[in-house]
């Protein structure tokens, strides 16, 4: 960060130093100026030491000095006056060089010529030299920030996982300690990274490990002779063992998905028939009654195994919920598809829904073993619909229940 605001304010100094120089020369202070305003002054000490012995002998010594006769030289009725009152009289030839005229006796005194007035420059190029020194090395440097900023971007953009980051600018980038901490920073994700994945991984380890001696446990006594009640209790413990292992895949699933984006492989998809062929899957019996509105057929660009997922995993939830009826509606938005699903069950409060799909959230309605599930989910399903470029929103649908609205591009952008 040093280096960035260091060649920023060198560049500062050096450009004001350059312009301090190039209007110095350019446009020189004008001494000849202010050497008329204090003629005055100078009128009154050339007069003094003219009156002096010798006086004439050391204004000729300094100064350019010529002496006439006074009837020789004419002079307006002021000027006569001021050269009765030992008052200089400037004039001025034509090369804007001044002369001072003094009355010695029965002699005129002309002193000059003097430079009073320095050339002046009337084109504009000066102006476009000097933007020229300013712009030139500020465009160049601002071209090198600028490419620098597009390639740690770039870099950004593209990384799917921290491993596959490319922070690597070159030892000349002004950007090189900003990369380096980035650099650093990669690797303690790294690390972290590679230590919750150690970490699922043993935690899973430890939880099959029990639930299979359970399981054999269980499959012992069951050759016993028990009552119904025994059997009731084994029934239960079964179940219990099965939620687990039901979360303990689930939690390794959404950590390897929360881990790092996968690669998906797009293929042209119909979502309204991937969603009914779903919908006879999931669905047992004839209720809740399924209601298919908006577009008959509606095909993208998308990766059917992961759509296919989040799908599921709604129409589940509605299923899961509805009382009666679930509407699933498709829309098209120019290049956007919309798929939205309602039920008309008990819903989400407003207030929770900020809360929807985050993992291991469970709200109050929900906590029931039969229809609560783990709260990963709604979290899964936001990640799939992220990767294809594309937003999932809870909101008021037209049923009384839950209503989710998933939005994706048509053709999602390949870089």
């Amino acid at each position: 960060m040093g280096k960035l605001f260091g060649s920023l304010y060198i560049y500062i100094i050096l450009s004001l130093l350059i312009l301090t120089g190039a209007v110095e020369k350019l446009w020189p202070h004008k001494e000849g100026e202010q050497a008329i305003l204090l003629q005055e002054e100078f009128s009154q000490s050339i007069a003094l030491l003219l009156n002096t012995p010798n006086g004439l002998a050391q204004v000729k010594a300094h100064y350019p000095t010529e002496v006439f006769a006074a009837v020789d030289v004419l002079f307006l009725q002021e000027q006569h006056q001021q050269l009765a009152n030992q008052q200089g009289v400037i004039s001025f030839n034509q090369q804007q060089q001044a002369y001072w005229s003094f009355l010695l006796g029965d002699e005129i005194v002309r002193v000059g010529p003097i430079d009073v007035v320095s050339a002046t420059f009337d084109s504009s190029w000066p102006y476009f030299i000097m933007l020229l020194l300013i712009s030139v090395p500020i465009g160049l440097w601002s071209f090198l920030l600028l490419r620098d900023f597009n390639q740690l971007q770039q870099a950004c953009k593209t990384m799917a996982a921290p491993e596959q980051a490319n922070f690597v600018t070159g030892y000349s980038s002004v950007l090189l300690p900003i990369t380096d901490l980035l650099q650093a920073l990669q690797q303690r994700i790294k690390q972290l990274l590679s230590s919750q994945k150690e970490l699922t991984s043993a935690v899973s380890h430890e939880f099959r490990t029990p639930l299979a001696r359970l399981k054999f446990a269980i499959a012992m006594i069951e050759e016993d002779d028990l009552h119904e009640a025994q059997y009731a209790y084994l029934d239960g413990m079964k179940r219990d063992i099965t939620e687990l292992e039901a979360l303990v895949s689930e939690m390794l699933k959404f950590a390897q998905m929360d881990r790092e984006t996968p690669k998906l492989n797009y293929s042209s998809v119909d979502l309204v028939e991937l969603t009914q062929q779903l919908v006879k899957k999931l669905q047992q019996g004839d209720k809740p009654k399924f209601k298919f509105m908006g577009e008959s057929a509606l095909v993208c660009q998308c990766d059917s195994h992961f759509i296919t997922r989040a799908l599921q995993n709604l129409i589940g939830n509605a299923i899961k919920y509805a009382d009666q009826v679930i509407e699933v509606r498709f829309t098209l938005v120019g290049s956007l598809l919309q798929v939205t699903i309602s039920d008309d069950g008990i819903g989400i409060a407003e207030q929770d829904w900020p809360q929807v799909f985050k993992p291991f959230i469970r709200l109050d309605k929900s906590r029931d073993k039969e229809k609560g599930g783990f709260g990963l989910g709604l979290a899964i399903v936001e990640k799939i619909v992220h990767w294809h470029q594309g937003e999932i929103i809870v909101q008021q649908g037209p049923l009384v229940g839950a209503s989710f609205m998933i939005t994706i591009p048509l053709k999602p952008s390949l870089n």
